[in-house]
């Protein structure tokens, strides 16, 4: 397993992968999630140029799966991971997600956010053995919220939903990640 900063090449398999990682929420009863478009290849070029995505890849460098992040209010948000079903179950989503955390600690991060499906087994209850914790309405901040509300608007809340917070160890010395 190789991480790496995501290509341009590399789009449109992310979008596969995006749609695939999507299909088991149809045996949850979530259809709508399973159905739900992928990122815009012009959306994941952005997070590309921005430097924000990173794959995860097989012995012939394509992708497995992915992640893209944002800083939001002195964190790193991570916006999506998703890794292929044919890949589950390899650790390859969460090394992405420590890969993300090294680069929020190098960024001078506080953390890692992210809001999930609290009942999804794949979903909150994995990130909390992550060591993710979910956070309570106080515990929000503006742009937490935000993103909340905007999901609410995509339709994400027919399912009960939560934020959640990983903190992020403050490095003195580190080499950055790529």
């Amino acid at each position: 397993m190789r991480i790496r900063p995501a290509r341009r090449s590399d789009l449109p398999l992310l979008q596969d992968i995006e749609r695939a990682a999507g299909e088991p929420f149809r045996t949850l009863g979530m259809p709508s999630v399973a159905d739900d478009d992928p990122p815009s290849l012009e959306l994941l070029d952005g997070y590309r140029a921005a430097g924000r995505a990173w794959v995860t890849t097989g012995p012939d460098d394509r992708p497995l799966g992915y992640l893209i992040a944002d800083p939001v209010d002195g964190a790193a948000h991570i916006e999506q991971v998703s890794v292929h079903p044919s890949a589950a179950r390899r650790g390859l989503g969460s090394a992405l997600i420590d890969h993300a955390g090294s680069r929020a600690a190098h960024e001078g991060l506080t953390a890692l956010t992210l809001t999930t499906f609290t009942h999804v087994p794949w979903n909150a209850p994995y990130y909390a053995r992550l060591g993710f914790r979910a956070l309570t309405e106080s515990g929000l901040t503006d742009g937490l919220r935000k993103i909340r509300a905007e999901e609410a608007e995509h339709g994400l809340d027919r399912w009960p939903r939560v934020c959640m917070r990983r903190d992020v160890p403050h490095l003195t010395e580190t080499v950055p990640p790529q």
